[in-house]
């Protein structure tokens, strides 16, 4: 087993202050939150944790110096030698009394610094950039370790102190009767948080917090495929915890803007082309501009308003999956508003030719009604 002291950086001689200093700093940098999904970082995170515990407590430190991990007696990691398994007795009774074990026992050192708060934030992004992902910025107001302080709350060249509440352990015990009698619970310190140590000299910047206040941009990764509605955590981007705490995660939400040209439905886009009277009638090729490259379409004689043609794969991506949507376009036609004389002319020979009715070239609609009065 590797040496404690060489695994927090520190000399046998270092002092409770220093030991403690290492420690959040190199919890800080392999905690598995801002390091997710990376087992070496989650098995170094537990060895600092390990060697933290042992030389974090006077009394283990000295059998520790003294006899190495053998004068432990097999107290050397976590929960070591509970013979209930898992949290133990204490931490049923936490579940049905809301407190610690009513026999005394429980956590019996600081809890350590709080883990920083969730965050969530909106991106709104172009359709297109929805379609085919890609990096976006994102500004946060957020909460950032404080540097003067090194994010320990105290002024640079100040320290800490043992509580004088809970004498350094980060927990009280109270005495309260129950349905079971007399019942002993135990809860973190309120003076010091829990933490077993209080600040000398607080930091002027922070006001003892460890962090402060500020805009951060982070980068986010939209997948291709993506909707309004959809959400994306980013792990280890939200607040840092106060005095050296572990930060949250991002939850970014995601909102697509309306796009001119194109609408959505789930993975299928769809889209309005225009096409002449003659087109319909006599048939055309049209070409359609999609999100890729554009596509011929081959529009049949006799085609009405309405009609509407699938372009395969030509819509949005499926997220993390396979395959895309659909581009349904729909053909509209249009009746011009105004003729010249020939264009007129040859389409009363086409309304002749096939027996339709229209209005005489002579005779608008203003004059028909005046005539009708006579």
């Amino acid at each position: 087993m590797a040496d404690h002291y060489s695994v927090l950086g520190v000399s046998k001689q270092a002092t409770e202050t220093e030991i403690k200093k290492a420690y959040r700093s190199l919890a800080r940098q392999y905690h598995p939150d801002a390091n997710p999904g990376d087992a070496e970082a989650e098995a170094k995170f537990k060895e600092i944790a390990n060697a933290y515990e042992v030389l974090g407590d006077q009394d283990r430190r000295n059998r520790y110096d003294r006899f190495g991990d053998d004068g432990l007696g097999g107290q050397g990691g976590a929960g070591a030698g509970n013979p209930f398994g898992g949290g133990g007795l204490g931490d049923i009774f936490e579940t049905f009394f809301g407190g610690g074990n009513p026999f005394g026992g429980g956590p019996s050192g600081p809890t350590g610094p709080p883990r920083g708060e969730d965050l969530e934030s909106v991106l709104e992004v172009d359709l297109i950039d929805a379609v085919f992902g890609g990096e976006q910025m994102i500004k946060v107001r957020t909460a950032v370790s404080c540097d003067p302080c090194e994010a320990t709350g105290a002024e640079p060249g100040s320290g800490t102190s043992t509580c004088r509440e809970c004498g350094g352990s980060g927990q009280v015990q109270r005495v309260r009767q129950s349905i079971l009698g007399q019942m002993v619970t135990q809860s973190a310190c309120g003076s010091c948080g829990g933490r077993g140590e209080t600040i000398d000299k607080v930091c002027t910047t922070c006001k003892g917090e460890g962090r402060k206040i500020e805009t951060v941009s982070y980068t986010v990764d939209v997948p291709a495929g993506v909707d309004s509605g959809s959400t994306l955590r980013l792990s280890g981007r939200g607040a840092v915890g106060p005095r050296g705490g572990a930060m949250g995660d991002l939850y970014v939400h995601i909102s697509v803007k309306p796009n001119a040209r194109y609408t959505r439905d789930g993975i299928d886009l769809y889209v309005q082309e225009t096409i002449g009277i003659a087109q319909a009638t006599l048939g055309t090729e049209l070409q359609v501009e999609t999100l890729d490259d554009p596509e011929l379409i081959l529009v049949p004689k006799g085609t009405n308003s309405g009609k509407t043609f699938r372009l395969k794969g030509f819509g949005v991506p499926q997220v993390n999956g396979r395959g895309r949507g659909d581009l349904v376009v729909e053909l509209i036609v249009k009746t011009p508003a105004k003729l010249s004389h020939e264009e007129e002319s040859l389409l009363r020979q086409f309304a002749e030719l096939r027996g339709e009715h229209v209005d005489p070239a002579d005779e608008g609609f203003l004059s028909r009604v005046k005539s009708a009065f006579k």
